[in-house]
């Protein structure tokens, strides 16, 4: 029996995909939104808040903010300049204001002070993209109508080959084909997990990744460091 005819036959990009997601299950069999929130309003504002930071650093902002702003009529009726007090440490703080006032008052005006609960009505907010709803949908209302794709999430899954496409949109479009979808916002949260726990984005611990087995990427960046390695080995010992 040859080398060729011992090796396991290829999976298909789906079979890789679902081997994957046991895979990311067993390693984080809990999978709760790392954002702090108690209702609706609350995860949406911190959704927004993440863009460009971290959930920890928004956790640290979000306790004051939402002592401060109960309710949706709070930031409706709130100048710009007191939201952006609280807000400032986020990044792009002034942006964050601006747009968290203005959903507010959309929210009043469309939707009866309600946070809305289907794709097309959170979209329309001003400063949610599909990103934020997606959050929202599945970690507010049990909804997934979609797959989260946040920086983690286009890194690994682009290091695992399960997409070349690098906007947001199109890495979505193909996860959802890829995956069942009750467990699109779950993936998600478990490539954020991962992403911060191994596959950093600068220095991925490839030997010691559990998703190795899969990921070309990983095992040409494993041979590239050992060609290194021998090489400097090599020069040391001339």
């Amino acid at each position: 029996m040859t080398a060729d005819q011992t090796k396991r036959p290829r999976l298909t990009k789906k079979r890789r995909a679902l081997a994957i997601l046991e895979q990311l299950k067993e390693l984080y069999p809990e999978a709760p939104c790392s954002l702090d929130y108690n209702n609706p309003l609350q995860l949406l504002i911190a959704t927004m808040l993440s863009a460009q930071c971290t959930d920890a650093r928004v956790n640290i902002v979000t306790p004051d903010l939402f002592e401060r702003f109960p309710t949706v009529a709070d930031y409706a009726e709130a100048d710009v300049s007191e939201i952006e007090h609280y807000v400032k440490s986020t990044g792009f703080y002034r942006n964050k204001a601006k747009n968290i006032r203005a959903a507010c008052e959309k929210i009043i005006i469309d939707f009866g002070g309600d946070v809305p609960q289907s794709m097309a009505e959170l979209i329309s907010l001003p400063g949610v993209a599909r990103k934020t709803a997606n959050v929202v949908l599945a970690h507010a209302f049990g909804i997934n109508a979609g797959v989260t794709v946040d920086t983690h999430v286009k890194r690994i899954t682009n290091r695992l080959g399960l997409t070349k496409h690098d906007t947001p949109v199109k890495i979505e479009q193909d996860l959802m084909k890829l995956l069942p979808q009750p467990d699109w916002e779950n993936w998600s949260i478990r490539l954020v997990y991962h992403g911060r726990a191994v596959c950093d984005a600068r220095n991925p611990a490839c030997e010691r990744c559990q998703l190795f087995e899969w990921c070309s990427a990983g095992k040409k960046l494993i041979k590239a460091k050992t060609i290194a390695k021998t090489a400097k080995t090599i020069r040391k010992n001339t």
